[in-house]
């Protein structure tokens, strides 16, 4: 989208092609060359170096009201923010997040001071420049790097890098001898704050490192890390891996208690389902012997059964008086029959009544003869 050169500003320092009014037919039109914000993140943000911004077209002051309403397409909001970024984390993601987002068009360009410095005004760091650098390509919300970044912004490095804002955190940064670094950005009117995130800074991160030295530096000498590469004493190291010895043979104990409480815990439910149905079967076997033996049971009643059969057996019923008489066939005789039952007689009073008995029995053989 074009826009008016200097001379075409209005009175209160907006530009003609943001104000209402139609630009003059006889200034001079030339167009934003600026570079665009990311629209891809399948890939890292280039350098500052890699794509420096040539765009011929003048750089109006935005106050934060007119930026924050919105700039043609073509012209992007630069916003500066910078740091140190050592062992990079969730708060610089956030911080740089929230610098992205301040305008509708934002172009975010983000500072990392060098090794050099750092190591001069803060202090040593964990991550050599080269590694600070890549890992701010990688955020998705940065649109360009600026590789060894000024400790204290000048005027020159903000017209060289088109920056409109510089965002940070408003509290005072007293560094190279000044109360405030950012004292002058924020007396030019071009500072905008962010957020903190609590609860995380590298700060905390080396603290949490340096309290649990001990357990890290164990740690990586059971990886296979060596003592020289650690920094520690030769004492130290056969003390750590005694450490890690010990540690092991904790683990090892653990392991087997667990595994046999597991193994008592499997017995037990075991046990239980035993007992259980133990107690299941024991109720119908009881079921089963009182519905056998029972005072109503079916043995009892077999057993009478049984015993009124015993009885009849052991005593017959006598065969009655007079059986049928059979037919005699005419080519045999009839044989004789025997009284098997003896003949109970009394004794003989008297000799006349024994020779008398012995006649009547003499009478009945003639008889049957």
């Amino acid at each position: 989208m074009p826009v008016l050169t200097t001379d075409a500003e209005s009175e209160t320092g907006i530009p003609k092609s943001l104000s209402n009014e139609p630009p003059s037919e006889t200034m001079e039109e030339i167009e934003h060359t600026c570079p665009q914000p990311r629209l891809t993140l399948t890939a890292p943000a280039p350098f500052a170096d890699e794509v420096s911004c040539q765009c011929q077209a003048p750089h109006e002051k935005l106050t934060i009201a007119q930026a924050r309403l919105g700039t043609p397409v073509d012209r992007p909001v630069r916003v500066y923010a910078d740091g140190i970024f050592d062992l990079f984390h969730s708060g610089h993601a956030r911080a740089l997040m929230q610098a992205k987002t301040l305008f509708p068009n934002s172009y975010l360009l983000v500072g990392v001071c060098s090794d050099n410095l750092t190591h001069k005004f803060k202090g040593f760091t964990v991550m050599n420049e080269a590694e600070r650098y890549e890992a701010l390509r990688h955020c998705r919300y940065v649109d360009e790097v600026i590789r060894d970044a000024p400790w204290t912004l000048t005027p020159e490095f903000l017209e060289k890098h088109k920056i409109d804002f510089v965002a940070h955190d408003d509290i005072p940064y007293s560094s190279a001898g000044s109360d405030d670094v950012y004292k002058h950005i924020k007396e030019a009117g071009m500072f905008v704050p962010t957020q903190r995130t609590e609860g995380i800074s590298t700060s905390d991160i080396i603290t949490r490192i340096v309290r649990d030295y001990d357990v890290y530096a164990r740690r990586n000498l059971q990886r296979g890390y060596t003592a020289k590469e650690l920094n520690v004493s030769f004492i130290n190291e056969k003390k750590y891996r005694f450490q890690n010895q010990v540690d092991k043979m904790k683990e090892k104990v653990k392991t087997v208690e667990e595994r046999s409480k597991e193994f008592v815990n499997r017995v037990e439910e075991k046990s239980h389902d035993l007992i259980q149905k133990w107690e299941e079967k024991s109720r119908e076997f009881i079921g089963n012997f009182l519905e056998l033996f029972g005072p109503d049971g079916a043995w009892k009643q077999m057993f009478q059964e049984r015993s009124s059969r015993m009885l009849q057996a052991l005593s017959p019923k006598q065969s009655p008086v007079s059986s049928p008489t059979r037919s005699r066939s005419p080519s045999r005789s009839p044989s004789p029959t025997f009284s098997w039952l003896p003949i109970k007689s009394s004794p003989p009073s008297s000799p006349k009544a024994a020779s008398a008995s012995i006649s009547s029995l003499s009478e009945g053989d003639e008889d049957e003869k």
